[in-house]
């Protein structure tokens, strides 16, 4: 059913507005009731992490304006930062076209990584040298 609330979309005009609740009515949570969150510095357009969220993280995360995801390994939720003190703030948040993946742009303070890097994405395949390298040091705390 959400599926087809996303594929009705399609055919709208640019700038054809709808009323956020039903969007988030007919987002496509997995059957754990999650959701998967791409994050991106807004300004230099680095995708820092993949995290998840349940609705509940959605809505505290449009209520408070800062990135607000759920643990998978600790059953709660985490506030990006509330103990690194490694913020992110919510600049603007959008649903793909099928409604089953959340993209959030966000001003980064310090490291987006627990390593201390600046991204989670750190390790760069090579697949002519058959290697992975790490790129980015990690900030001593």
């Amino acid at each position: 059913m959400s599926k087809m609330f996303f594929q009705r979309l399609e055919s709208n005009a640019h700038n054809h507005r709808l009323p956020l609740a039903e969007v988030m009515e007919n987002l496509c949570f997995n059957e754990n009731g999650l959701i998967p969150v791409i994050t991106q510095d807004c300004s230099t357009k680095a995708v820092l992490m993949q995290a998840w969220m349940n609705r509940e993280a959605l809505d505290k995360t449009l209520y408070t304006g800062h990135m607000i995801y759920w643990s998978r390994s600790r059953h709660c939720f985490w506030e990006k930062g509330a103990t690194s003190g490694h913020t992110q703030k919510l600049i603007s948040i959008s649903f793909d076209c099928d409604g089953d993946v959340i993209l959030c742009q966000v001003e980064q303070k310090g490291a987006a990584c627990h390593t201390g890097r600046p991204s989670c994405f750190y390790l760069e395949v090579e697949p002519e040298q058959q290697q992975v390298r790490i790129i980015g040091d990690a900030q001593q705390p």
